[in-house]
This record gives structure tokens, C-alpha cells and sequence, in this order.
């Protein structure tokens, strides 16, 4: 088989060997129903279950009573904003979020703005993808219930100054959700030093299986940060048993949450060294296409940013066209929830970028298995492709010619 290389971690990450070995026994002798509390399968279950919930709250300096399983940070993130909105409807009905959110986070503010139940200040981001704190403490109103800011960008990596947007949230008494979908395990998140309330993550962005995910809750217990702590309270959005304290009913995804588990357990133990080295690789990636050609644009914050991102744009090549050209290095052109879409990204337009640069944007996710070699294959395929595309395009002959 021809070599392939993959560089799109941020949709998704292969399943850790270590994962996968601690997942093995749930889907054979220990199949027990969680919920079953009557024998001892549903004991080994239970037992699994809880194991990996202590595991996911240290990883980000949680109690393991605040930790709720789901299907994935989408869902997470949908019971966070939705359930937040419901229970508080007698308070306030008002939202607060960016316009470079995930779309999980933005469809669900504009479904309930739909329906009458929320209005929604989405506010702007500068030319490097940060929201300015002081325009989220502007945007608060008396009926402001919930303040929604993603901690790391999925398509360009930048990271939001969310300590400082949490702060601003507890001062003014507002929920404070995160989408922490590419940040937790690779970034570090301290949920009480951070004054979040709500954070949402999901198993597949950190070498976990696909189908498991979980929301941080915060308790009453554990407010951290100065200033007066909203109550922290959610309107179920499933119905149909009471599971995880009322908050998701459905039978427990037993081997997933274990494998969640895992995946939090070993990021614990090697996220600082891992992402020194996913650095040193971007690093190498950056240079390199800037030495093997020109006009290559940095698209994001130069420095805040997630280790393993790379978002640049090619001018005088179609994105697709360059992915299509490149069946041997798996990349992206944005988020994978949105790659069946013609138009340009929302986030990049939201960056300032014309829809020409847009649609020359390409995203690099490096990750815990990339190796050098995988780098300096990708730089020279890339590089390969780029200067045949653009020998093909006229605009850019002629525009390079004028300049």
C-alpha cells in the first residue's frame, strides 16, 4: 500500500492502543447495564463507570459528581445552552457567544432564538480569531443567563482568553459554558481556576472512541474565583429513566465512558511533554512551507493557539482542489461538521478573510502519533501539488507576474 499521513486530529484521533486495551473487556465479560444494580455484572459496570468519571474530573479539576456522560460534545454542548436557558426561562432569556463557535454551539443559540425562547448577541472576533473581554462584560444585560465561549478554536486553533472571560461571567452572576471539544486533554483546563460552570468534551478529540462525551456541571460546592457564583441548574433534554442525576436518561455507553476515561488518565501523565513535541512539529511543518513556497498566510493567533494547528492559506489554489490532489496526506478545509458545505468558512470570515482566501485555506492537525517523517512527506507532497495547481491557474500567473 502507498504511505498515507494523517493530519486531521481536530475531526477526529485514532484510538489510542491503551484505550482500546482498557474498552476490550466491557464489550465481553464485564457487558453488564451500568443501571443494573442488582447483580454483579451491573456491579463490574458501575465500577467501570465510576472509575473513569474520577478519571475525567482530575483531568480537569473537577469532582466526579459534576461529570455527565453523553453521546459527545455536541450533545454536551446542546444540553449545556438549551437545558441552562430552559431552567433559567423565569430569570432571563438572553445568550452571549462569538461568532467563530462551533456550529453545535451556534445552531443551537439560533434554534432557540427561533422559537422565541432566547435572544443571542453573537459578538466579533479580531483579525487573529480572539473575542475581546471587555466586549462580553459590554454585552451583559439584566437578562443575560448564560455567556458561551469555546476554549480552542476547531478550525484555526486559536485559544480565547477564557480565565478571564470567566471571571467577567462570575462577577456578573451569569453561567459561564465552554466548548473545551479540542482543548481538553492537549490544553491545560482547570475548570475552577477558569470560573467555568458548564464544560463541554467529547472522547474522539483525545485518542478516546467515537460516541462518548461529557458535560462538566458545576456544583454549589465548588465555585472558584471571586464574585457572586450563578446557580448552576439544567432542564433535562432526554427523558426516560432518571440517568446521570436526571440530566441525560439512556443506558450508559459502557465501554465509551471507560474509554473516555483512559484517554483523560493518560493525558494527565503526558500532555505537557506530548505537547512540546506536537509543537516542535508544527514548528517544522510552518517552516517548511514557507520554505518551499511562496505566499503562504498564517491564518489564527501566532501564539495562542493549540500545538497541533496549522490553518494557512494558498493563494491561487482551490482548497478542495488541493485535498482532492492529496488522496496520500489527510487534511481539511475546516471543520469536518461543516466540509459538505460550498460556502466558505464561517470562521475564516469572520477573520476578515475574503472568500478567495477562504477557499485557499487548508487545516493541519497534527497529533500524539504524527512523526517527523509524516511531516516532511506532507511539506514536500503539499509544496508538489500547490506549485502544479498554481502553474494552472491564470489569475495567479497574472497576478504574480504584476507583483
Amino acid at each position: 500500500m502507498e504511505r498515507r499521513v494523517y493530519l486531521d486530529n481536530h475531526a477526529t484521533t485514532p484510538v489510542d492502543p491503551r484505550v482500546l486495551e482498557a474498552m476490550l473487556p466491557y464489550f465481553g465479560e464485564r457487558f453488564g447495564n451500568a443501571a443494573s444494580r442488582s447483580h454483579p455484572y451491573g456491579w463490574e459496570a458501575e465500577d467501570g463507570v465510576e472509575r473513569a468519571r474520577g478519571e475525567i474530573a482530575a483531568l480537569i479539576g473537577a469532582a466526579a459528581r459534576e461529570i455527565v456522560f453523553t453521546s459527545g460534545a455536541t450533545e454536551s454542548n446542546n444540553l449545556a445552552i438549551k437545558g441552562a436557558l430552559e431552567f433559567h426561562a423565569g430569570t432571563g432569556d438572553h445568550i452571549i457567544t462569538a461568532a467563530t463557535e462551533h456550529k453545535a454551539v451556534l445552531d443551537a443559540c439560533k434554534a432557540l432564538e427561533k422559537a422565541g425562547r432566547a435572544t443571542v448577541t453573537v459578538l466579533p472576533v479580531d483579525a487573529q480569531g480572539q473575542v475581546d473581554p471587555d466586549a462580553v462584560r459590554r454585552a451583559i444585560t439584566p437578562r443575560t443567563v448564560l455567556i458561551s465561549i469555546m476554549h480552542a478554536n476547531n478550525e484555526i486553533g486559536t485559544l480565547h482568553p477564557v480565565a478571564e472571560i470567566g471571571q467577567i461571567a462570575r462577577e456578573a452572576g451569569v453561567i459561564f459554558h465552554c466548548d473545551a471539544a479540542q482543548s481538553v486533554g492537549k490544553e491545560a483546563v482547570d475548570v475552577a481556576a477558569m470560573s467555568i460552570d458548564l464544560l463541554a468534551f467529547t472522547a474522539h478529540k483525545l485518542y478516546g472512541p467515537k460516541g462518548c462525551g461529557a458535560l462538566y456541571v458545576r456544583s454549589g460546592k465548588s465555585a472558584g474565583g471571586a464574585g457572586r457564583a450563578a446557580r448552576v441548574r439544567l432542564a433535562a433534554q432526554m427523558h426516560g429513566g432518571g440517568h446521570e442525576r436526571g440530566l441525560r436518561s439512556g443506558t450508559l455507553n459502557v465501554p465509551g465512558a471507560v474509554g473516555l476515561g483512559r484517554a483523560c488518565s493518560i493525558a494527565a501523565e503526558e500532555m505537557d511533554v506530548e505537547q512540546q513535541r506536537v509543537l516542535a512539529l508544527r514548528e517544522r511543518l510552518h517552516r517548511g512551507l514557507l520554505r518551499e513556497l511562496e505566499d503562504v498566510r498564517l491564518n489564527g493567533h501566532p501564539a495562542e493557539r493549540l500545538a497541533g494547528n496549522l490553518n494557512v492559506s494558498v493563494p491561487g489554489v482551490e482548497a478542495d482542489s488541493l485535498l482532492a490532489a492529496l488522496p496520500d496526506v489527510a487534511l481539511s478545509s475546516g471543520s469536518a461538521c461543516t466540509s459538505a458545505t460550498l460556502e466558505p468558512s464561517h470562521v475564516l470570515r469572520a477573520l476578515g478573510l475574503p472568500d478567495d482566501a477562504a477557499h485557499a485555506s487548508i487545516r493541519f492537525g497534527l497529533g500524539r502519533f504524527t512523526t517527523e517523517a509524516d511531516i516532511d512527506f506532507a511539506i514536500a507532497r503539499v509544496a508538489h501539488e500547490v506549485r502544479r495547481l498554481r502553474a494552472l491557474s491564470p489569475h495567479y500567473a497574472a497576478r504574480a507576474r504584476a507583483v
